[in-house]
């Protein structure tokens, strides 16, 4: 079952939950966790943690809060992470290198972590049968192919901004529905894709304002 109606807000909260919870399970004695706890270590309202939860059904009792292992196994049904999710990259620069070096470690390292990146592409024919970690990058116009072949969901873009437009097209027309874009660039999607920008650079300036302070 798909919640189509919750607002991206709500559903860019529900890992932040879903994390606190995966550290709280460390620690065996930890059962249950009120709103209120799981709200300061999320760093939100109580309330609201409460009303984020409540589109989905209803997880705890008043009074006793939530069952730790149990919220955490919904989250991940929720927010498909309990089956295995593929991944592809395109553009294996500095930022490609070592976002495939973070997931690969992290994927060793907690066999919960279903979320694989599996596929590496790049248009520099120099860097066509190299290897990062244990995978091979392919050519770019592979890119369609691999994403069928391969079953590939999740598309990662990390090529310059002037180039990042054309590969989110090939991506989409191949059938992807979700894009985390690098690029430092607008991107434009058609109804029914979803694109997440992370751009460094603007969070850094940003961050740069406060330095006066």
């Amino acid at each position: 079952m798909r919640w189509h109606k919750i607002s991206d807000a709500v559903v860019r909260r529900l890992p932040l939950y879903l994390r606190v919870l995966e550290e709280a399970s460390r620690d065996e004695d930890k059962q249950l966790m009120s709103s209120q706890e799981l709200g300061d270590r999320a760093g939100v309202a109580p309330a609201l943690v409460r009303k984020d939860l409540a589109w989905f059904g209803e997880f705890g009792k008043q009074g006793v809060g939530y069952q730790v292992d149990y919220l955490k196994t919904e989250l991940r049904r929720i927010l498909n992470l309990d089956r295995e999710i593929r991944v592809g990259l395109v553009g294996v620069g500095a930022l490609g290198h070592a976002l495939v070096r973070y997931h690969r470690i992290r994927s060793m390292r907690n066999s919960s972590f279903h979320i694989n990146l599996i596929a590496l592409f790049d248009n520099d024919p120099a860097k066509f049968g190299e290897h990062v970690v244990d995978l091979e990058i392919w050519p770019l116009e592979l890119l369609a192919e691999k994403i069928k072949a391969l079953k590939l969901e999740i598309i990662i873009v990390t090529v310059p901004a002037a180039h990042a437009q054309e590969v989110v097209d090939l991506a989409v027309a191949a059938g992807i529905k979700a894009i985390l874009n690098f690029a430092p660039v607008k991107l434009t999607v058609p109804e029914g894709v979803h694109l997440a920008n992370a751009d460094l650079s603007l969070e850094l300036q940003r961050l740069a304002y406060y330095l006066n302070e």
